[in-house]
């Protein structure tokens, strides 16, 4: 084996020829520490890039929309946008499926 590649035997986190104490002092476990705590940081809020696509109905397109304002949202704020646009679209779908009131039937006189 080489110096850059430890043997069978050696321990994780230890320095190749040196001693036990030597060893923790240089550990990678160490180094990786104010990383770790960097990485724990929540990111800023940033735009996604999709697409939004109209669908040709302006109740769904608009609440669509709405979710771009996400964008500028950190995590714990995105769930009011969400349950916005969910609360719309359902009653966007709902509105379709009720359709329009169908047109009244001509009334006509038979006489036998």
């Amino acid at each position: 084996m080489s110096d850059s590649m430890p043997g069978p035997g050696a321990a994780h986190g230890t320095v190749p020829g040196a001693t036990p104490g030597e060893a923790a002092q240089g550990s990678p476990d160490e180094d990786a520490a104010p990383a770790a705590a960097t990485a724990s940081e929540p990111a800023a809020p940033a735009p996604l890039g999709i697409a939004r696509t109209p669908t040709g109905n302006a109740r769904v397109d608009a609440r669509l929309e709405r979710l771009a304002d996400a964008d500028h949202l950190t995590a714990d704020g995105h769930i009011e946008v969400y349950e916005d646009v969910h609360r719309g679209l359902r009653d966007a779908l709902t509105a379709l499926d009720a359709g329009p009131a169908p047109a009244p039937m001509p009334s006509y006189n038979h006489r036998s």
